[in-house]
């Protein structure tokens, strides 16, 4: 598990430095990482991820400017997140496939704080993603149908609701790419997970207001923290839920 987190950590840093880029219109894989404020190349000791933010006190070695504690948050965040899918997973086909999951909701949700937008191409990449490994699974025909059925249900449900909403509050009450986000998901979740996952996913986005005492944020984030609980202790909760009542 520890070299899962390790790995996770790294693998937060670069996703850090390709989403930064991309917001900015760069390219994410040109050039090497230098000081947002002054613009100095980043040397090794600069680039070491966690450490060196707590090494030079999240601060350039160069202009003395202050980091945003996002990178080192982030980072860490995303070496649990590989490391509870090994430990859930193991070694198999399905923590492949949900880590690639993972770093691809990492980038939407960075992409969605900068811009409030969740960019097309991320969806497609999650499904191809969906895709690829079905014809190495066990019954793959199960896992179509399970997809197929929690997209539509997850996603056509949730569009309905906000085509409801968007005319009782005569405003936009979700952005498309929320939804749009929801119905891939559904590929990966199936109805019953899919149904939690948007619970989940609500609860986070209140706590997130409630942290950063906004009215509106971008929903990608809560989105995506929501599906790793879900994938982590999802069936879990199910049965926890269901257990009340028997």
């Amino acid at each position: 598990m520890f070299v899962s987190l390790l790995f996770g950590v790294v693998f937060g840093s670069f996703l850090n430095c390709v989403a930064y880029r991309l917001v900015r219109g760069e390219n994410p894989f040109k050039g090497r990482s230098h000081c947002t404020s002054c613009g100095h190349t980043l040397g090794l000791l600069d680039l070491i991820p966690l450490f060196s933010y707590v090494i030079l006190k999240g601060r350039c070695r160069y202009c003395k400017a202050k980091f945003s504690k996002r990178y080192f948050l982030t980072e860490l965040f995303m070496g649990v997140v590989f490391a509870t899918t090994v430990y859930k997973y193991g070694i198999s086909l399905f923590t492949l496939q949900y880590i690639i999951l993972f770093c691809i909701l990492f980038l939407i949700s960075l992409i969605d704080i900068e811009t409030y937008e969740i960019p097309n191409v991320f969806l497609v990449l999650a499904i191809i993603n969906w895709a690829v490994f079905l014809p190495f699974l066990d019954s793959p025909l199960f896992y179509i149908s399970r997809g197929l059925k929690g997209a539509v249900a997850i996603g056509g449900g949730i569009f309905i609701l906000s085509l409801i909403m968007d005319i009782l509050l005569k405003k936009e009450s979700m952005g498309g790419g929320d939804i749009k986000l929801f119905f891939v998901l559904g590929l990966y979740l199936g109805i019953p997970l899919g149904l939690l996952n948007l619970i989940i996913s609500c609860f986070v986005g209140l706590f997130i207001i409630f942290i950063m005492k906004q009215n509106k944020i971008p929903f990608g984030p809560a989105i995506s923290i929501a599906t790793w609980i879900t994938l982590i202790c999802g069936s879990e909760i199910i049965s926890w839920y269901l257990g009340l009542f028997l």
